[in-house]
C-alpha cells in the first residue's frame, strides 16, 4: 500500500518564523556601525547554524521511519558519555565546565542530552511490559533523566540541569499519578517558604498548623502517625533547604534568588541583568523604539544581551506589539507540537514528541520570566532566538526530528495510541 510522507508546513513556517526574529534580535543587540550587514558578527553565525540545522534537518527525512526507535540508545549512551568526557577536558566559561573547545568552535553537550534523554524516556515509556505500577519501571525511567541532571550540576550548570524535569510533564500524560506532581510543587513552596521566612518560623508555622489539625481530629487516632509522619518529613525536608542552597547552588545562583525573592536588593550586582532587563523593556511601551533605535541596547547596559537576555532586546525595539507576538508564535507551535503528539500512530513517536514540546515549554517560562523578574536568573537561552550554536543546533535536530517521525505516521501499520 502506498504511504505518503510530508513535512508538517504550519510547524515548519512557525519555525522559519521564531528563527527569523532570532536573527533579527541577535543582529540588533550586536549592531554598532552602517558598515556591519547581517551576515557579519554573532548574527552571521547563527544563520550558519541554521543553516547546519536544515542541512541535518533534509539528511534526517531520508532517514527511514523508524530508524530512531530502532537505535535510540545509540543517541542516548554516547551523549551521556560526552557529559562524562567533558567534566575532565571541559573549558571553564562563566564559572560551569560545560563546553569542549575543537578549533574555534565549542560544543555544549548538555543541549544535546536533552535531546538523547527523550529517546531513552520514549523507549522505556513505550516498552511494552513498562508499567508506573512498577517501582523498578518508574526508578529506571526517573534515573534516565536524573543522571544527565546530575552530571550537568556537577558541571557547575543548574540551569541546564533544571531542564530534565521538563520530562515530569510528560510523565505525567503517560500515567504518572498526580500526587507526585503535587508533592513537587509542595516542595517548591515549602523551599521559597523556608528561605523568605527562615527554617525556625516555618517549624513554628508548620507545628501551629499540625495542632490545629489535630484538634478538629482529634477523634480518629488512625489520624495521629500519618499526622506526624507528615509532619516530620516536611519539618526535615525545611532544616535541609538551607544546606542545599548553601552548598549545592553557586554563590552568583544563590544571590539571583534571593534578588528575585526580594530577600536582598542588588541592583549593581546579583540583580544588575535584571533590573537593567525590565527597564529596557518597559521602555519600549506599546510599538517599542524600532529596530536598531533599542538605546539600552545599544549602549550595552545588559551582559549576555544575545544570549540568555535576548528578549529584553524583542521587548524594547518591538514593545508590547513584537514581544506578544514572539510569546504568541511560541505557543503556537508548542501546541501544534501536542496536535502533532496526538495523533502519531506509534507510542515512541507520540512521546519523542511530547517532550520536545515540554522542553520548549520550559525554556520559554524560564527565560521570559527571569528577563521580566518572575524568575531567577539560571542560563536558559531561549530556543532558536538566544545566540548559540549548540542550542541552535541541537533544538534544530529535535525539531526536525519530532517533524520526521510525524511525517511518517502514514507508514506506521499499528495503532499503539
Amino acid at each position: 500500500m502506498e504511504t505518503r510522507s510530508r513535512i508538517d508546513i504550519l510547524s515548519l513556517f512557525l519555525y522559519f518564523a521564531i528563527a527569523i526574529i532570532g536573527i533579527a534580535s541577535v543582529y540588533s543587540a550586536t549592531y554598532e556601525d552602517g558598515s556591519m550587514t547581517l551576515l557579519d558578527g554573532r548574527s552571521g553565525k547563527q544563520i550558519m547554524w541554521f543553516g547546519v540545522s536544515l542541512f541535518v534537518g533534509i539528511i534526517i527525512f531520508f532517514l527511514n521511519a523508524n530508524f530512531f526507535e530502532v537505535f535510540s540508545w545509540y543517541f542516548y549512551v554516547p551523549l551521556m558519555l560526552l557529559l562524562v568526557v567533558v567534566l575532565f577536558i571541559g573549558a571553564d566559561i562563566n564559572g560551569a565546565r560545560s563546553w569542549i573547545k575543537i578549533g574555534s568552535f565549542s560544543i555544549q553537550p548538555s543541549e544535546f542530552a536533552k535531546y538523547g534523554a527523550a529517546f531513552a524516556v520514549s523507549s522505556v515509556l513505550s516498552s511494552i511490559d513498562f508499567s508506573f505500577n512498577k517501582r523498578m519501571d518508574v526508578l529506571k525511567l526517573f534515573a534516565v533523566i536524573a543522571f544527565p541532571a546530575i552530571l550537568i550540576v556537577i558541571q557547575g550548570d543548574t540551569g541546564s540541569a533544571l531542564v530534565f524535569a521538563s520530562f515530569i510533564l510528560v510523565f505525567y500524560r503517560e500515567g504518572l499519578t498526580p500526587l507526585l506532581l503535587v508533592l513537587g510543587i509542595v516542595a517548591i513552596f515549602i523551599f521559597v517558604l523556608t528561605l523568605v521566612i527562615g527554617f525556625s518560623y516555618f517549624a513554628i508555622t508548620a507545628l501551629v498548623l499540625f495542632l490545629v489539625f489535630t484538634a478538629f481530629t482529634y477523634t480518629n487516632k488512625k489520624m495521629l502517625i500519618p499526622s506526624l509522619s507528615i509532619l516530620a518529613v516536611v519539618v526535615l525536608f525545611s532544616l535541609s533547604v538551607q544546606f542545599l542552597f548553601n552548598n549545592v547552588l553557586q554563590k552568583h545562583q544563590q544571590k539571583r534568588i534571593q534578588v528575585t525573592l526580594n530577600l536582598i536588593e542588588d541592583n549593581q550586582g546579583a540583580g544588575y541583568n535584571v533590573n537593567q532587563s525590565k527597564i529596557a523593556i518597559g521602555s519600549g511601551g506599546f510599538a517599542g523604539k524600532g529596530f536598531l533605535n533599542g538605546s539600552h541596547t545599544k549602549g550595552n547596559f545588559i551582559p549576555e544581551q544575545t544570549t540568555d537576555f535576548i528578549f529584553c532586546t524583542i521587548g524594547e525595539e518591538g514593545g508590547w506589539l513584537l514581544s506578544s507576538l514572539t510569546i504568541t508564535l511560541f505557543m503556537l507551535f508548542i501546541l501544534r507540537l501536542l496536535y502533532l503528539a496526538s495523533r502519531a500512530k506509534k507510542k515512541f513517536k507520540r512521546i519523542f514528541i511530547l517532550s520536545l514540546a515540554s522542553i520548549f515549554f520550559f525554556h520559554l517560562l524560564v527565560n521570559v520570566g527571569m528577563t521580566i523578574g518572575l524568575m531567577p536568573v539560571i542560563g536558559i537561552p531561549l530556543p532558536l532566538i538566544s545566540y548559540g550554536g549548540s542550542s541552535i543546533l541541537a533544538f534544530g535536530i529535535f525539531i526536525f526530528t519530532a517533524l520526521k517521525m510525524d511525517a511518517s505516521r502514514d507508514e506506521d501499520l499499528t495503532s499503539e495510541s
